[in-house]
């Protein structure tokens, strides 16, 4: 399905559901899409994640129940999908700064939260700089870690910063301090250049997970214990070319890639489930630091 139609059509599932009890990959079920990427780009296009439009949503229609005062708190808890009454007060004074009772007393302090409507603004100027290139399978080496789609963007951040400090970091005093397993580490990462590259893979297990490598490619030589060896299949992509400082131009990029190179694409459409970071040499935090962001294609069929 087209990304534009799949998210409109989500979100009209969504509001036809949201007294149901479902999960975010139960909507991306539903308009035929992989989870992690339906849920990835949700994020980047609407700014919220599935669970948190689904929260508002419901909060927001909950505040319009109490505003009306003919049910009790418990029932209408209880029919937003909450086990018991002060789990939602507590996440009703969170989403509107006022308790139920305070939002009966004083109804104009709600906060409104509506469907969310997509539009694509079409621009001129600026082309997306990329390439379509096919390649043969990689070998790669990296550390892995399974991560929950809701929580990817904050998650991978933390983990990138685990893994500079521990690994990239110079730390003369602390080097006599380590064993011969973080040696070993510290060595495969720098013969095989782990963190080239960060890879994201569908879990597979509920659509609620994905995993996220550090990775490079793999050389050959002994694969210490924490690391993992692991092969990307022969694959066509769509690699977008980032340059100035990190993070900032790689997110600029994926959010260009959902809101105007996927919407209404006539010639590609997303693959596999799996995306990649690559990243060069040098300063991330410099203007002309080069990134790229590759996304695995097919071409359309025409019906």
């Amino acid at each position: 399905m087209e990304w534009l139609s799949a998210l409109k059509n989500a979100i009209n599932y969504m509001e036809a559901q949201l007294l149901e009890d479902i999960t975010a990959a139960d909507v991306a079920e539903a308009v035929h899409m992989s989870s992690f990427y339906f849920q990835r780009g949700f994020k980047i296009v609407t700014g919220y994640t599935v669970g948190e439009y689904l929260r508002n949503r419901r909060l927001y229609l909950a505040g319009l129940d109490v505003i009306k005062g003919d049910e009790r708190i418990i029932d209408i808890s209880c029919r937003y999908g909450y086990d018991t009454p002060e789990s939602f007060t507590r996440a009703f004074t969170r989403f509107h700064g006022v308790s139920p009772m305070q939002l009966k007393a004083q109804p104009f302090r709600i906060r409104t939260f509506l469907p969310l409507t997509v539009e694509i603004a079409i621009r001129g100027g600026e082309q997306m700089e990329y390439t379509v290139e096919k390649t043969d399978a990689m070998k790669m080496i990296g550390f892995e870690r399974e991560m929950r789609c809701d929580s990817g963007f904050t998650d991978t951040p933390e983990f990138w910063e685990e893994f500079q400090m521990r690994y990239l970091s110079l730390q003369p005093d602390k080097e006599k301090e380590t064993g011969r397993r973080e040696a070993e580490l510290r060595e495969a990462v720098k013969e095989n250049q782990v963190g080239e590259f960060g890879i994201c893979f569908e879990d597979g297990a509920g659509g609620e997970y994905f995993r996220y490598v550090i990775a490079g490619r793999y050389r050959g030589g002994a694969v210490p214990e924490g690391m993992k060896v692991f092969e990307i299949p022969a694959c066509t992509w769509a690699k977008f070319k980032c340059t100035g400082p990190m993070p900032e131009a790689i997110q600029a990029v994926n959010t260009r890639i959902y809101k105007e190179w996927l919407p209404g694409n006539p010639e590609y459409e997303i693959a596999a489930n799996i995306d990649m970071e690559w990243y060069s040499k040098g300063e991330p935090e410099s203007s002309g630091y080069e990134s790229a962001v590759w996304i695995p294609v097919k071409r359309r069929s025409k019906d």
